[in-house]
């Protein structure tokens, strides 16, 4: 198994619309099983394709915590169904914008419909910090990232500091 490098901020690559995935076949639960080593190494609870250059409609998720059994969802060409008028505020982070957390607002709840690793049609409900977890990670697929949602002073503020970064390190856009 190998962990694949994750693209950071300002990379623009994290811009670009993932494509829809045509066929569930082995390569492609490859690429779930690398991606959930990756995220599961950073660490995190979530990780969209396009987080490691792969511009493809796939996400993981795994929302266990520290000690429980792992619980990994696959997520293939996921849509939004359906969001709830009432909304939620939890403070997110993204594994491509390290060390960097701000409160978003999204909808509590949402109805989502994808394929899973199996090519099997699947709708769920989410609610709580999955329903968070998917939003962020389908934005991703959308080509949005966590600090649009954000006030444009505090984003720009974040961009300037990454693009510091990225000017000060080392040339290449993949870190790790």
């Amino acid at each position: 198994m190998s962990i694949k490098p994750l693209i950071i901020l300002p990379d623009p690559v994290l811009r670009q619309v993932s494509k829809p995935i045509e066929r569930v076949d082995a390569p492609l639960r490859k690429l779930a099983d690398d991606m959930l080593e990756t995220m599961y190494d950073a660490p995190g609870i979530g990780l969209a394709a396009i987080q490691i250059g792969e511009p493809l409609r796939i996400l993981v998720i795994d929302l266990a915590k520290e000690g429980e059994e792992p619980a990994p969802h696959v997520f293939i060409n996921p849509e939004i169904l359906e969001k709830a008028d009432a909304r939620s505020v939890y403070e997110e982070g993204c594994l491509s914008i390290p060390d960097y957390y701000a409160e978003v607002e999204r909808p509590a709840t949402v109805r989502v419909r994808y394929l899973d690793r199996d090519g099997k049609m699947q709708e769920m409900e989410a609610e709580g910090l999955m329903a968070t977890c998917l939003q962020h990670e389908i934005d991703h697929l959308d080509g949005v990232l966590f600090i649009d949602h954000i006030s444009k002073l505090k984003r720009d503020m974040v961009v300037k500091k990454f693009k510091k970064l990225a000017r000060d390190k080392v040339p290449g856009r993949m870190v790790g």
